[in-house]
């Protein structure tokens, strides 16, 4: 029985490393994909993931060349070294794909995301709430005698603070659109 009830691995709290040597470490990676914005691209990408049992975390698509007919698919997935390389060389060998960067490895680079969250209260919490977004920049975008739509941009990280704050505030609803990234710098 373990009565600290420690979990077994590393962290940054810990003097100790309990993590098995010989296990791969799972990395989060964000991949920027330019393809041909045609029928089908979308649905064959995603069918790669889930064809062979890849987890994508985020996935944001979007048009960004509407003379050249190109959209950008921003993928944020989990896997070890090599599952992310043979990722990123599946994905090379689709037709429609014209760019695969892996923004993780590539440099600097920027995230962002943007959620909606719906707080419905009255009183001393609608105004905290009103007090916490204003720290956290965040914007209200509806409102009602009994509810907010606020509106955030930010990591993921700060958007799931903002959110946790706001649980026992009275937060009903949430709404991510999922990570938008580019590289830094000119290049």
């Amino acid at each position: 029985m373990n009565a600290l009830k420690l979990k077994k691995g590393v962290s940054r709290h810990s003097a100790y490393n309990l993590r098995d040597p010989n296990a791969e470490i799972n990395e989060v990676h964000t991949l920027a994909v330019l393809v041909a914005n045609e029928a089908g691209v979308l649905a064959r990408v995603i069918g790669l993931f889930s064809g062979r049992g890849y987890n994508i975390e985020s996935l944001t698509v979007a048009e960004v060349d509407h003379l050249g007919h190109r959209s950008r698919i921003t993928i944020v997935t989990t896997g070890t070294p090599a599952v992310i390389e043979q990722i990123k060389a599946q994905l090379g060998r689709i037709v429609p794909v014209h760019e695969v960067h892996d923004l993780t490895v590539e440099g600097a680079s920027v995230e962002r995301e943007l959620a909606l969250l719906k707080v419905a209260g009255t009183g001393e919490k609608r105004v905290e709430a009103m007090r916490l977004a204003d720290i956290f920049r965040a914007n209200v975008v509806d409102s009602t005698l009994e509810s907010f739509i606020f509106e955030i941009t930010g990591t993921g990280e700060k958007i799931d603070a903002f959110a946790e704050l706001m649980r026992p505030l009275g937060l009903v609803e949430i709404a991510r659109t999922g990570v938008a990234a580019l590289s830094r710098g000119a290049a």
